[in-house]
């Protein structure tokens, strides 16, 4: 039986969400749990594997199990045993040909910057903080230009082992809040430190220093090293996972013909 699990966390006192030798997951935190249960070692797949101390409000990840145990009591279970920065939202039961990476068809991401004159300590780790003054009209310009299929080289890390760097972005926009703004994005797919990387770039076109239109040249030169800066971790939310599949009743496929249809007009 497969059963996928939709998850939420605060990433601040993570490494990351996938396993590593030394140090606290999100992984770590349920294949724990899963072993304790089936007596064994039980591996999740997730749909995505943020970087440390990067947030979720949408996390999916799935394992086999033969445990006959119904959706509400593995939540029950999940949520008594883990600890109070990770939360699972709902559990269900899926194909067995599902499978939380290759039926996932995008994700959108949302970046998160506060101004104001001092720090303000209660936002450590879940904001990024900014004294700049911002032209957020020029940031949002520039954060048009990513939309349409692209090579993302220049705006990825150069540690990145992947055979192709194109990704197609359906959304990227500048949101103002009441005490600074956000990024939002949705794509296919990110590169790694993809999302930090465009948001670097935004800030420095907010600050005067970059202008919108080196985008388009940026994208042809497909050198990281005309984009070095890549922005913090704390302010970085893996917002929604977009799932395809005949068993999860939800609208995640509509959402992505809707962005592919705004980015075929906008190319």
């Amino acid at each position: 039986m497969r059963v996928l699990v939709n998850i939420s966390y605060q990433g601040s006192q993570f490494l990351g969400f996938q396993i590593q030798q030394n140090g606290r997951t999100v992984q770590q935190q349920f294949e724990k749990i899963l072993k304790r249960m089936h007596k064994r070692h039980v591996r999740i797949h997730p749909s995505s594997r943020t970087d440390k101390g990067v947030h979720a409000l949408e996390q999916y990840f799935h394992f086999d199990t033969e445990l006959n145990i119904a959706p509400p009591q593995w939540k029950y279970v999940m949520n008594r045993a883990l600890p109070d920065d990770v939360y699972v939202n709902d559990v269900m039961v899926v194909d067995d040909d599902f499978h939380c990476r290759y039926d996932c068809v995008g994700k959108s991401y949302r970046y998160k910057i506060y101004q104001s004159e001092h720090k303000d300590p209660f936002q450590c780790g879940l904001k990024t903080y900014i004294t700049d003054s911002l032209d957020t009209e020029k940031m949002n310009r520039a954060a048009q230009l990513f939309v349409g299929t692209h090579d993302f080289t220049v705006f990825c890390s150069q540690k990145t082992e992947v055979e192709s760097k194109v990704r197609t972005i359906y959304e990227s926009r500048i949101k103002i809040t009441e005490n600074g703004l956000d990024y939002i994005v949705t794509g296919s797919g990110f590169l790694y430190n993809m999302v930090r990387v465009l948001m670097a770039f935004l800030l420095e076109v907010g600050k005067g220093k970059r202008n919108p239109e080196e985008v388009p040249e940026l994208l042809m030169m497909k050198d990281r090293n005309q984009v070095p800066y890549t922005a913090p971790s704390e302010g970085l939310y893996l917002e929604r996972i977009y799932l395809t599949s005949s068993a999860l009743i939800n609208d995640f496929g509509s959402d992505i013909k809707i962005h592919q249809k705004k980015s075929t007009q906008n190319d």
